[in-house]
């Protein structure tokens, strides 16, 4: 039986894992994660009762119920580094035994949707329009760490948009992850965009935007925006969903990501009075998760 020594598994004085403060009976099997903290609220207000609320840094945690279904909504700050935090601890606080330090005999799997803000990258999609990242794009090389990675990681995506970008040696190799598919269709349904979002280790440079520094390529988001694999195109960028999706489908977690679209970098058009689009995009997935 594997056992996991204080020094990979930090636990607080109270039993808490380390980072998110939360105990295995705070977390519900729905979770909703979302950047920012503030956000948490936002979503909680709609639940018929909460039973918790913990904060800590950058995570806040509100679980709850929404129509007798058990909810936690979380925040992860900004980032795939974040996710990494997130996603890890979620997966222990679910399938690790806290006081033994062992792995539980029964696997526990979460389902888990990030709802979030994110830019498009193509002419036609609009602004206030609802998301879901089919495909998720890593730019961040956050899961290339892991043992398992090419397993679920769609390979010949990888490779076609290396060779069509141009891909950097310099930069991470980035990767490719599909979104649960029944999660998919029960949020989606036939009233979201599907697309194919990157997820960038960065707002400024690694998106494409200049500020007083050129970037290493200048025609980068020029060649995203032509990117083409069978029917897939690129749609958008954020900056989180695709550490969710690899490292959900390697702990066998169900997880996919939907955005409201608040900006298109290829129109030059944004919208920073979004929160009625948030607002509806939340109440919708409230009720479909």
């Amino acid at each position: 039986m594997k056992h996991f020594p204080p020094s990979e598994l930090i636990l607080n004085s109270d039993g808490s894992i380390f980072h998110l403060h939360l105990k295995p009976e705070q977390l519900a099997d729905n979770v909703i994660l979302v950047g920012d903290p503030g956000r948490v609220a936002l979503v909680a207000e709609y639940f018929d009762t909460q039973e918790c609320s913990v904060s800590s840094r950058e995570f806040n945690t509100i679980t709850g119920t929404y129509k007798g279904k058990r909810i936690s909504v979380i925040s992860t700050g900004i980032g795939t580094d974040n996710i990494d935090i997130v996603m890890n601890e979620l997966d222990a606080l679910s399938n690790i035994d806290l006081e033994n330090r062992t792995e539980k005999k029964d696997f526990r799997q979460l389902t888990i949707i990030r709802i979030g803000t994110s830019g498009g990258m193509q002419p036609e999609i609009p602004l206030g329009s609802f998301l879901i990242s089919e495909k998720s794009i890593g730019f961040d090389g956050m899961l290339n760490f892991y043992a398992g990675r090419d397993c679920v990681s769609d390979l010949a995506f990888e490779k076609t948009l290396k060779e069509q970008l141009d891909w950097n040696p310099q930069l991470a190799a980035p990767y490719v992850v599909d979104a649960d598919e029944e999660l998919i269709q029960r949020i989606g349904k036939n009233d979201m965009l599907r697309g194919v979002t990157i997820s960038a280790n960065g707002f400024y440079g690694p998106q494409g935007r200049v500020l007083r520094i050129d970037l290493a390529d200048m025609h980068l988001n020029d060649k995203i925006e032509r990117f083409r694999y069978g029917n897939y195109k690129i749609t958008n960028y954020e900056m989180e969903g695709s550490a969710i999706a690899g490292l959900a489908k390697l702990m066998g977690h169900k997880a996919m990501t939907v955005c409201c679209i608040i900006a298109n970098r290829r129109v030059e058009a944004a919208n920073t009075d979004y929160k009625p689009y948030i607002e509806k995009l939340v109440t919708t997935v409230l009720e479909r998760i």
